[in-house]
């Protein structure tokens, strides 16, 4: 596909918009973003293609979409922020602050394991449809009745979906607010950030059209057979509960507050955010938290195979940190996360350098390279 590619790039890193192109003409892509700053500048920031898969619309300056899981780099932020000001201490249970989760064996499981997905409640036990994300107060409810599925700090197993009603509920237990709340009004709003998690109507005609995998064949990367799995395994309640059939699952899923899973924005928000970690949790004279506590957050937490992403992964506080096996970026204070399908979020502070790629065509099965190799061009570009 040939498109042409909307926004600022510095002429010192036109290999960053060259290698972003090339994603269309191999026809990688859709629509996509990428947006990369330093020391709180933006050195990139891009668009291409369409916003929909029939390719109708095209992928606009403001066009936003799911990103799915790099929503936790937010949520991780803003339990960040309480911790700097004291209000949340990492290593306390998570019934001091939520006493109704000292149920079933919980009662001192500290805080520092929701984040770095060691608590055990990796998944959800009881069966649900997707439409019970969408009660807050039921989930947390079927949270604190539930029993770890291991021996929490024993081992990692990635929180797909409950990580952001764990992390979401300490935050209301402290402030009062909801996640979505409390990140729209001490980050989003402060910071002038197009990120949502809980999408207002008033922004629906901007949501791009997420565009679902191929169907995986036998012999693909990846391939699962369906009829292997046990669903009542711990894999397979992550695979299938809740069922998901539909990415694009309207305006109820965009509605809810999915801390987790369902926040909205673009490359330029991400990176922008980023941007105020990457300069030491403070940008434009908005203060997120003091570089003390962002060190902190970034202090390996576990470093195992993680018994549901199949791969070894090293976590900090809420964010995922470079590794031999993940090494995406050349920098030891980098931390980061992404999204099913390709978005990523990433911050090296060792750079003061923060860049996030966001698309609609989205890619499960290993090897997926399109934010490498833009992101490969960034940092050549620094040299």
């Amino acid at each position: 596909m040939n498109v042409e590619v909307q926004g600022y790039c510095d002429e010192k890193f036109a290999a960053v918009k060259k290698a972003f192109r090339k994603n269309f003409e191999d026809d990688l892509e859709v629509g996509a973003s990428f947006a990369a700053t330093i020391d709180g500048k933006f050195v990139v920031d891009i668009w291409g293609g369409y916003a929909d898969e029939a390719q109708t619309h095209l992928w606009e300056k403001d066009t936003i979409v799911n990103v799915s899981s790099m929503t936790k780099v937010m949520t991780a932020i803003c339990a960040h922020m309480l911790i700097d000001r004291g209000q949340l201490d990492p290593d306390a249970p998570v019934a001091k602050y939520w006493p109704e989760f000292a149920q079933a064996g919980k009662e001192r499981i500290p805080v520092r394991y929701i984040l770095s997905h060691q608590s055990g409640l990796a998944v959800f036990d009881e069966p649900i449809p997707v439409e019970a994300l969408y009660d807050w107060d039921g989930v947390v409810k079927l949270l604190e009745k539930q029993k770890p599925l291991w021996e929490p700090g024993k081992q990692s197993g990635y929180h797909g979906l409950t990580f952001g009603y764990l992390v979401g509920e300490v935050v209301r237990r402290i402030t009062g607010k909801t996640l979505g709340t409390f990140f729209r009004e001490e980050v989003a709003v402060p910071l002038d950030v197009d990120f949502h998690i809980g999408l207002p109507a008033e922004h629906e005609y901007r949501v791009g059209e997420l565009i679902p995998p191929p169907v995986l064949q036998p012999g693909d990367p990846g391939y699962v057979d369906i009829n292997d799995i046990n669903h009542d395994s711990l894999i397979g309640k992550y695979m299938s509960n809740p069922p998901v059939t539909d990415y694009n699952k309207g305006r109820a899923w965009r509605a809810a507050e999915i801390p987790a899973a369902n926040g909205h924005g673009n490359a330029r928000s991400a990176a922008r955010v980023g941007a105020a970690m990457a300069c030491g949790g403070e940008l434009d004279g908005v203060r997120l938290m003091g570089l003390p506590t962002i060190e902190k957050a970034i202090e390996e937490q576990c470093y195992y195979t993680d018994i549901l992403l199949g791969r070894p992964t090293r976590y900090g506080l809420g964010f995922g940190l470079v590794s031999k096996e993940i090494p995406i970026s050349p920098n030891p204070r980098t931390f980061f996360w992404g999204g099913a399908g390709g978005s990523v979020m990433v911050v090296d502070l060792d750079a003061r350098l923060s860049w996030s790629y966001v698309m609609n065509k989205m890619v499960m099965v290993p090897g997926d390279m399109r934010a490498a190799g833009v992101s490969q061009a960034l940092y050549a570009s620094l040299a």
